[in-house]
């Protein structure tokens, strides 16, 4: 897992004002809380951030939080950012400070990898899960889960139960639901619509 230490400045000044002042001086306002910590505001350069969780790891970048705060050399990991949907400008941000050495869930992107005999003979790969929760320290989480689907031919399934995730790493589950499909043109978006909606039913 990345890792990567990221400066933040107290912010005394609290509420819809003090964020305000934060983003006319080119700040990203945000918040630390987590266990054994009293939440805190602060505020962090946007390149500073950007950096930070810019690599393969993006939000699960493991964060040591460098500052005068009580957040200092507190490990935490990105929980939400917003953005501007104009300017597309980070408009905030929330850290959660985590304990190192106890396993917590994380949301981790999936990778498909390589191109499936299905997809070659017309028919169309449906990644249905964007991402997977796994259950692991946070020092282990992977930046992606990779599913190879090279030999996944037109009607093949990839359920949860058949992805495999590196030692340490767990992906609880209740059901085996699906991850990844591959569908035939046959049936246009009618096809893409039942795969959803069975999906939809595996968890129900």
């Amino acid at each position: 897992m990345a890792q990567a230490e990221l400066n933040v400045v107290l912010r005394e000044r609290v509420g819809k004002g003090g964020a305000r002042s934060a983003r006319r001086a080119g700040l990203v306002p945000g918040v630390v809380y987590g266990p054994k910590i009293t939440p805190c505001t602060i505020n962090v350069e946007p390149k500073a951030l950007s950096a930070a969780i810019g690599g393969d790891s993006g939000w699960n970048t493991l964060l040591t939080l460098k500052g005068e705060g009580s957040f200092n050399g507190l490990f935490a990991i990105v929980k939400d950012i917003q953005v501007d949907s104009i300017t597309r400008i980070k408009t905030h941000v929330d850290f959660q400070a985590i304990d190192a050495t106890a396993e917590a869930m994380f949301m981790v992107p999936v990778n498909v990898v390589g191109q499936s005999i299905g997809v070659k003979e017309g028919g169309s790969l449906q990644l249905i899960r964007k991402e997977l929760e796994v259950f692991c320290l946070p020092t282990a989480i992977p930046a992606v889960i990779d599913i190879a689907v090279d030999a996944l031919a037109i009607g093949d399934v990839v359920h949860i139960d058949d992805v495999v995730v590196p030692e340490g790493v767990q992906l609880p589950h209740d059901v085996n639901f699906t991850v990844i499909t591959v569908i035939g043109y046959k049936g246009g978006d009618d096809d893409v619509e039942e795969v959803e909606e069975e999906a939809v039913a595996e968890e129900a």
